[in-house]
């Protein structure tokens, strides 16, 4: 992929995040890999002002290599992320309001429903709590997941941070976390679900992966 494609990509992906109501105002961002160079969200600008042409591209250290702005304050968050698993092209941070209302009394995701488990095979974890805009971040995130085509972790009193292959996969990671968080709220609330099993969590995860779509 060119970097015009991968700012192509990553616009759109942004575009997805009010859509699909995981942010407010500025907050959350996104970014994409291609090679040894990242494109990501501009800090503190507002999604209607946002464009391909605006977005900011960084090296692996950190230096902007292409852009007239700041990049997001969690550039090395993502850059951490990416140097700790080479295989992940896309991430995404939100504050989307039930995953974040599970980051912040602490809890990891329960797998309640068999779309949380097609996706991601096991529980969506909780970190430690780390101060916002800090590598510390993607350090608490390598510790807590490992490979897949889907990846997710709840930071504690913040909100959440998805990865996947490229920013595609990253948003799906985003929306069924939220949304299989907005169930298991709903379902605590009525009574008391029971979790799926860890082997039928991880046999269903084989099967979505290997069978689900066109591909």
């Amino acid at each position: 992929m060119t970097l015009a494609s991968l700012r192509e990509t990553v616009y759109e992906t942004l575009m997805a995040l009010p859509e699909n109501d995981l942010v407010r105002g500025t907050s959350g961002n996104v970014s994409g890999r291609e090679g040894d160079r990242v494109v990501i969200k501009p800090s503190g600008v507002d999604y209607d002002e946002l464009s391909p042409e605006n977005l900011v591209v960084v090296n692996m250290n950190g230096e902007v290599v292409e852009g007239d702005l700041k990049p997001s304050v969690d550039t090395g968050a993502h850059l951490h992320i990416y140097r700790e698993n080479e295989e992940l092209g896309g991430i995404i941070h939100t504050h989307s309001t039930y995953a974040t209302a599970f980051a912040a009394a602490g809890r990891e995701l329960p797998v309640y429903v068999t779309e949380l488990a097609d996706t991601f095979g096991e529980s969506i974890p909780v970190s430690d709590y780390v101060p916002p805009g800090t590598e510390a971040i993607g350090e608490e995130f390598a510790k807590h997941t490992g490979e897949g085509k889907f990846q997710g972790l709840l930071m504690k009193n913040h909100g959440l941070f998805a990865a996947g292959k490229e920013p595609g996969d990253a948003l799906k990671a985003a929306l069924h976390i939220e949304h299989s968080a907005k169930i298991s709220s709903i379902a605590e609330d009525l009574g008391t679900p029971e979790e799926i099993p860890d082997e039928e969590a991880q046999r269903l995860n084989q099967e979505y992966l290997e069978g689900y779509g066109q591909e």
